[in-house]
């Protein structure tokens, strides 16, 4: 008997993805492909991301690395800024920051949450992309984050999901770039490598 290869639960209650809050994206990536074997990891560039936020609409900076290991994607999230955020309160916490489960409706997922008591921590929206963290940390110690994205953004979850499940251990952090894939030299610089979805 093969254990823990159930097939995942399907629908709106199923998590594909485990989040962290990270000091420098590029260590914990190397860290992670090092220590666990998952990567290996997509480290997109910086990016400004609109969040509701406290009652207040603000600016951050963040930067994203991703991994698939097995069923579940592992997100890391460096916050290239001072702006307060989800992110930023939650610098110098160990553990889980959210995890992420992809929904249809969102509005109806939303209500779902907040028929139980739960408040919305944050919110952003952006080329067809909803996201809402719900605050469910003082019951499970991590926000739980609904995301409903258009096809494009589906089909990055399962190139990624493809690249990792080929891996073969070669270039563990991998800075994408139009073309293809940057990676992170020992003097802080980037060389050109090969290309991945």
């Amino acid at each position: 008997m093969k254990l823990f290869e159930q097939p995942c639960p399907e629908g709106d209650f199923r998590f594909f993805q485990i989040g962290h809050v990270v000091d420098d994206v590029l260590e914990a990536s190397a860290n992670w492909a090092r220590t666990f074997g998952v990567g290996p990891f997509h480290v997109l560039p910086v990016s400004e991301q609109r969040a509701d936020y406290g009652g207040d609409v603000r600016t951050i900076r963040i930067q994203v690395a991703v991994a698939q290991a097995g069923p579940v994607q592992i997100e890391l999230i460096q916050q290239h800024c001072d702006t307060p955020s989800i992110y930023a309160d939650w610098s110098g916490c160990d553990g889980v920051h959210q995890i992420a489960t992809l929904t249809k409706d969102y509005d109806a997922k939303l209500a779902h949450f907040v028929s139980l008591g739960y408040r919305v921590a944050a919110q952003s929206e952006g080329g067809g992309l909803r996201v809402a963290y719900i605050d469910t940390v003082a019951d499970f110690g991590f926000y739980t984050e609904i995301v409903q994205g258009p096809p494009a953004f589906l089909g990055q979850l399962q190139a990624i999901a493809s690249t990792c499940a080929d891996w073969d251990g070669r270039d563990p952090v991998r800075i994408m770039t139009r073309g293809g894939y940057r990676l992170p030299d020992g003097a802080g610089g980037e060389r050109l490598a090969g290309s991945t979805p």
